[in-house]
């Protein structure tokens, strides 16, 4: 009797036991000495000792910090809001009775599993100031040349194109995974009461997919808070994000300053505000989905 108690409230313990391992040697402990870390000066030769809140004291007044943070969120604008938008137009139109859809389907996931580096030639060329495709087509309507790198607007529409080609097809499936979930039996009855296409899609295909939609929100944010791969190859492994940092996120500041300048205590704050910052807009959607989940 004994035992089979063990087994009924015991097992459960044994088989979550290894994520919690896990998260606790590669996620807490980073997270904490990160924390310990940035309350101290330390460089390349060493820990220099405990400076208390210096390093945080110095974020705040740091102009290439806040530079960062607002590429960081103009790329998040730029980025999450049109590709949750097309993810979700995709969607409907992929759940709809059309030809060839597994192959439609399947070829939203080709961003996913193309190389980020690929990505970056690819786009690379698009965005060329001499030669790139884009600059040819706006030069069909009168519109002289532009230097995707040299200015704020044009190189984050660079970058958040690139992030929207990689993801958007990744929250669509996400989507349509959400409105198969949905009874048939709501169309058929909406359809009936004479709703169009549309009428239902914005009456009971997004109520009914809210926890999808709150989720990849959620996902986004945390993306869009950690963005560094896009710029940094757009840039063609500049960490500086251009010559006037008009394209460096906070991420690739934290490892600018942490790996380029080798002042780890500064970087270990950049870092720690990262993910508060993080921790933030995760529950300011929270409350917010709150509201939404009261309301109706």
């Amino acid at each position: 009797m004994n035992r089979s108690r063990l087994d009924l409230h015991g097992a459960p313990y044994f088989f979550i036991a290894p994520f919690f391992l896990l998260f606790t040697v590669f996620g807490f402990f980073p997270l904490v000495y990160t924390a310990w870390v940035s309350l101290r000066s330390w460089d390349l030769t060493g820990d220099a000792g405990f400076v208390g809140t210096a390093n945080y004291q110095r974020l705040l007044t740091d102009p290439d910090f806040w530079n960062s943070m607002l590429n960081t969120l103009g790329l998040f604008l730029l980025s999450t809001v049109p590709q949750l938008c097309f993810a979700l137009i995709i969607a409907g139109l992929l759940n709809r009775p059309i030809r060839a859809l597994m192959l439609f389907r399947l070829g939203v996931l080709a961003p996913i599993v193309t190389s980020v580096a690929a990505v970056a030639i690819v786009f690379g060329q698009l965005y060329g100031r001499d030669a790139g495709l884009v600059n040819g087509v706006l030069g069909l309507i009168d519109i002289g040349p532009i230097d995707w790198q040299a200015s704020k607007g044009a190189s984050w529409i660079a970058v958040a194109s690139m992030v929207n080609w990689r993801w958007t097809g990744y929250n669509a499936l996400i989507y349509l995974a959400a409105i198969q979930a949905i009874s048939r039996d709501l169309y058929e009855a909406a359809q009936l009461d004479g709703a169009g296409a549309v009428r239902q899609f914005r009456s009971i295909t997004v109520p009914l997919i809210r926890p999808a939609l709150i989720f990849t929100v959620v996902m986004s944010t945390i993306g869009g808070m950690q963005l560094f791969t896009e710029p940094l190859l757009f840039g063609q492994g500049d960490i500086s994000g251009g010559s006037l940092r008009q394209f460096q996120t906070v991420a690739m500041y934290m490892f600018e300053q942490s790996f380029q300048n080798f002042d780890y205590g500064y970087g270990s704050a950049i870092a720690w505000m990262i993910f508060l910052l993080t921790v933030l807009a995760g529950v300011a959607n929270a409350l917010i989905a709150r509201r939404l989940k009261g309301g109706t």
